[in-house]
């Protein structure tokens, strides 16, 4: 039912756009141009009454719409956060050889080597930066 209902506010929707975009600023609506643009097809009172109409009514039916899809979807929504659901499960692991690990191992019982401390960096002197 609710897709029905959403499928209809949707045409609902299309059709108030429309409407809305056929009509002109000044009131005249399908009137391109002057009065005479599509060979006297309706006349501009008549045109304007017309697509008023239409856009108040669609108006209408579009609010009644969000209403009924808002109330009939109040009851059925499950209060979730995306806080409270676990992260997803990690990557399966790849068959095949493992890869070779990066650091250098040593024997059980050896100690590793201690390592090289980095060189002091150098402050005061000269500046490789040319003065005017």
């Amino acid at each position: 039912m609710t897709t029905v209902l959403l499928i209809i506010h949707l045409f609902v929707t299309l059709a108030l756009i429309g409407v809305v975009l056929i009509q002109r600023s000044e009131g005249g609506g399908l009137g391109i141009g002057s009065s005479q643009g599509m060979g006297s097809f309706m006349t501009g009172r008549g045109t304007a009454n017309l697509l008023t109409r239409t856009t108040a009514i669609l108006a209408t039916i579009f609010m009644v719409l969000s209403l009924v899809l808002a109330l009939l979807s109040r009851g059925t929504s499950v209060s979730t956060s995306i806080l409270d659901t676990p992260p997803p499960a990690s990557a399966p692991a790849r068959s095949g050889p493992a890869p070779a690990p990066s650091a250098p191992t040593t024997a059980p019982g050896a100690q590793a080597p201690a390592p090289t401390p980095a060189p002091a960096p150098t402050t005061g002197g000269t500046s490789n930066v040319p003065t005017n």
